[in-house]
């Protein structure tokens, strides 16, 4: 009989240089608003290529944040993919901003980008932004999407929460990071333990617009300005600043900076290994004619996130996967049908692909120190349940 183990759908990985710095911190001057949070977001700038980072409390706050830097129209509708954590879209109805959904490709499980454009097309005035989802660590293909949004007048805030260290090859076979900024205004990740480094709580948005990197610093801190040249009245003395608009506590504490630089640090290896297990999951999906997220693997690196399955019987292997101490998740029910979404203005909205693909979806283990073992023992119990499944 199998040894039961106790395998979680993802969780964080931390090792001594974390720990040592995170106490390094704690026993400095500076728990928030000191030197780390800078110090981190440099390190994060450099390592995706763009020229500013700027760190939030959270992800939600950075989509928020910067919901607010390129609002131009807020008459104006967002486009966004209903297959994606419900914060995507809340960002812009914080606001009192109107968004809408655009279905997904059923074999990406990305925003489908021509019914993007057909949607431009149909109706070309009625849209500011489009906010695309690297959905489970799968790059949305930014520079087609550039190309359509142009045409449109539109800006793009590419949400890569699940794509840390992923990224793509354009039409001149360059290689573009997700966050590098060169066909996207802003860029938002999540550093949530359960993502490709973590550090408890938080977000960034890295962007190379710097009037935008102002903007995001002063939001994110009261709205406050403290830089003299930009003062709006003659200064009282040193102790002076200004709130000059009404802006949020949305800092990173030090703390979290500090353990976000440590873990970056270890990103490129952390995607290494999401890889190498992913590989083992498509060659059992394969084998199983099982389906899952399909995609180019010569142009697109996929940070992998999450490893998402379709089953038609999602329920019953949910529960089975359970009681062999194997926790599942299912990512996502389309935003839209959510109460709060349904109540309104959406209970009219239906999108076949959405719908059709959560109602097989399945996120199954998916984290960087998910050694071969358990991953077998993940494996063998999903060939154990039924001899396969469909």
């Amino acid at each position: 009989m199998r040894k039961m183990m106790n395998v979680s759908y993802g969780k964080q990985s931390i090792k001594q240089e974390d720990i040592d710095a995170v106490v390094e911190v704690l026993k400095s001057d500076w728990l928030t608003q000191g030197p780390a949070v800078s110090q981190f977001e440099e390190a994060f700038a450099k390592k995706v290529g763009a020229k500013y980072a700027v760190a939030f409390s959270n992800a939600t706050a950075a989509l928020h944040s910067g919901f607010k830097v390129l609002n131009k129209d807020i008459s104006k509708k967002v486009l966004v993919t209903p297959i994606t954590f419900a914060a995507s879209s809340n960002c812009v109805l914080y606001e009192s901003g109107s968004v809408e959904f655009v279905d997904i490709d059923p074999v990406t499980f990305n925003i489908d980008l021509n019914l993007v454009e057909e949607k431009l097309k149909a109706n070309p005035n009625a849209y500011q932004g489009i906010i695309p989802v690297d959905f489970a660590g799968l790059p949305v293909d930014t520079e087609k999407l550039k190309q359509i949004a142009d045409r449109y007048g539109l800006w793009i805030m590419e949400d890569a929460c699940h794509a840390i260290g992923g990224g793509f090859y354009n039409s001149k076979n360059e290689f573009i990071k997700c966050g590098q900024g060169i066909y996207s205004d802003l860029t938002s990740f999540s550093f949530h333990p359960v993502k490709h480094i973590a550090t408890g709580e938080g977000g960034m948005i890295t962007t190379n617009n710097l009037s935008h990197y102002k903007h995001l610093m002063k939001l994110r801190s009261h709205g406050m300005e403290r830089e003299v040249s930009l003062f709006e009245e003659a200064t009282h003395g040193g102790w002076y600043y200004e709130m000059q608009e009404l802006g949020y506590n949305y800092r990173m504490p030090d703390i979290n900076a500090a353990l976000g630089t440590t873990q970056l640090k270890r990103l490129d290896t952390n995607i290494e290994n999401r890889n190498v297990i992913a590989t083992k999951y498509k060659n059992f999906a394969k084998e199983t004619n099982l389906p899952y997220q399909v995609y180019d693997e010569k142009k697109f690196l996929n940070g992998y996130h999450l490893f998402v399955i379709q089953s038609d019987r999602r329920r019953e292997l949910y529960d089975y996967l359970k009681l062999q101490n194997i926790y599942s998740q299912v990512h996502y029910m389309p935003v839209y049908k959510h109460p709060y979404y349904q109540r309104n203005g959406f209970s009219e909205v239906s999108l076949p692909h959405a719908e059709k693909y959560y109602s097989k979806a399945l996120s199954l283990p998916m984290y960087h120190s998910l050694t071969p073992d358990v991953q077998e023992y993940v494996i063998d119990t999903l060939k154990e349940f039924n001899n396969g499944i469909r």
